[in-house]
């Protein structure tokens, strides 16, 4: 008989990873769910919102202290700071944080869902091993997501919950005001380029367009997460995550050119971040003519994250089968799954 009685506590709900995962899970019929972030939102269907500041432990275990029902929490959220040192100590706290809560207050929690990525396998720092796999051995810190990781593994001992790790490449999806969202880089760009009648360039290192990657589908990801989280043989393992194909820059530029209707030309280095600083009037001026929804410029740019996606002039990808050998299937083809990002982010008047 299936559990019609989970309740997931999302962690991050309002990033791309925690609202993709939240509306997968509004699809099943066997689930309640809670997300925690920042900025709260609106409760409706079957998902309530709660604000909480998760690097306030006492904010935390007020917020916490009627979860009682919780089953399975999945962890997606973070916090940027300017060096990968400086990154460890909030992001291992937010974590410490919410396991410690409502470990105190859930008697029936089952599972807790953590999101990493390449990071662990020094993916951010240049070339790495590739394909990567997750028996591979950590590198020299500081990397917050090997903390994480040891904290819930010595936490787990003795405990009648388990956990899982998810690693994506960089995920792919809709969602405002987050600082790794490349769709949104991609898009923005595009769309600012085409407004000021310039082609369509590739802003990345030299080297970078030809290099071999991958991506991961943030609705992949909600259907991976879930499978890892609900089947015993996944328990306390961490699994690569990824759309199931590889691509180079030099075949998918083209594609979003021919999508936005304008040329590409040849790619020219450029730092998005330096170049984009001054166009928030155009983006105003955009938004008035097209009648966009009035998100502000820093909500929808994240030029310094891609900057470091388009600065990967190295193979960045890693070995999927694993999930696959367990029982995970899902595939997406990537050019595919830029376009449908692109065209939601067109129905949700983000860019024209």
């Amino acid at each position: 008989m299936r559990d019609q009685h989970k309740t997931a506590l999302i962690v991050g709900a309002q990033g791309v990873i925690g609202g993709n995962l939240a509306r997968h899970l509004e699809t099943l019929d066997d689930w309640a769910i809670i997300g925690l972030s920042r900025r709260g939102g609106v409760s409706t269907g079957k998902i309530r919102h709660i604000s909480v500041d998760l690097l306030d432990p006492g904010d935390v275990a007020r917020k916490a202290s009627d979860l009682t029902t919780v089953t399975h929490i999945f962890y997606a959220a973070y916090q940027d700071r300017p060096t990968w040192a400086e990154l460890v100590e909030p992001n291992l706290a937010m974590l410490v944080n919410v396991v410690t809560a409502v470990e105190r207050v859930a008697p029936g929690l089952e599972h807790v869902s953590l999101m990493q990525g390449y990071k662990v396998y020094g993916a951010h720092l240049g070339p790495f091993k590739t394909p990567a796999r997750e028996d591979e051995d950590n590198h020299m810190p500081p990397e917050f997501n090997m903390d994480q990781q040891a904290f819930l593994q010595t936490r787990q001992q003795g405990k009648s919950w388990t956990w899982s790790a998810l690693r994506p490449s960089v995920v792919i999806g809709t969602a405002t005001g987050n600082p790794m969202n490349l769709a949104m880089v991609i898009g923005l760009y595009a769309s600012m380029s085409k407004e000021r009648g310039l082609p369509l360039r590739f802003p990345g290192k030299p080297g970078a367009y030809d290099t071999l990657l991958e991506m991961t589908d943030a609705g992949l990801l909600a259907r991976a997460t879930v499978w890892a989280a609900t089947n015993p043989q996944c328990a306390n393992q961490a699994f690569n995550i990824a759309n199931g194909d590889l691509f180079r820059w030099n075949e998918m530029w083209p594609k979003i050119g021919r999508f936005f209707e304008m040329e590409t030309a040849a790619p020219l280095p450029m730092s998005l971040k330096v170049v984009m600083a001054d166009k928030a009037g155009l983006w105003q001026q955009m938004k008035e003519k097209y009648g966009l929804a009035d998100h502000p410029y820093e909500a929808v740019s994240s030029w310094a994250f891609g900057d470091a996606v388009f600065g990967w002039n190295y193979d960045f990808f890693a070995d999927g089968t694993k999930a696959r050998r367990l029982g995970f299937h899902g595939y997406v083809q990537s050019d595919e799954m830029f376009l449908s990002v692109f065209r939601k982010m067109r129905e949700q008047r983000i860019i024209p």
